[in-house]
């Protein structure tokens, strides 16, 4: 259900800033320019981009081990993709701290013509980490259920 809702929520962040794109070009062409449209389209994007990211981990699509899997037996396989998630989890952890702290620090700046907190842009960082931190120890656990059921 959460995927279902991302992919929503994924969707209709990209017809917003294909819409808002469509309405400041039109816009400019006509002489008058929506000042805050770039800073709103960025906003929005970032956010776009570690919901994608995070349904593209839910599908196993961010990047695979195929190459591994033909060298390897089954089982040495299934440990390496353990390994892989384990690191991946780590690695993200890493990132989260930093992320965090990145949005704390640019909270007080406020971004162009929209004046609103840079943080909210930064947070994009934080919310997509940790959704795909959930992820990733969804497919753990799932992976590890599927080892002791063989």
């Amino acid at each position: 259900m959460l995927k279902r809702i991302e992919f929503a929520f994924g969707g209709m962040l990209l017809v917003t800033v294909v819409l808002l794109v469509a309405v400041a070009s039109v816009s400019r062409a006509m002489g008058t320019p929506i000042i805050w449209s770039v800073e709103m389209a960025q906003l929005i994007f970032a956010w776009l981009c570690m919901l994608a990211a995070d349904i593209a981990m839910q599908e196993d699509r961010h990047f695979g081990l195929q190459i591994v899997r033909e060298v390897v037996s089954a089982r040495t396989a299934d440990l390496i993709e353990v390994f892989n998630i384990v690191v991946i989890i780590g690695f993200l952890a890493f990132l989260l701290y930093y992320a965090w702290g990145n949005m704390v620090l640019m909270h007080p700046r406020l971004v162009g013509a929209a004046q609103i907190n840079a943080s909210y842009i930064h947070a994009s960082m934080v919310v997509g980490i940790l959704l795909m931190i959930r992820t990733m120890v969804s497919q753990l656990i799932r992976r590890m259920r599927r080892r002791e059921a063989n």
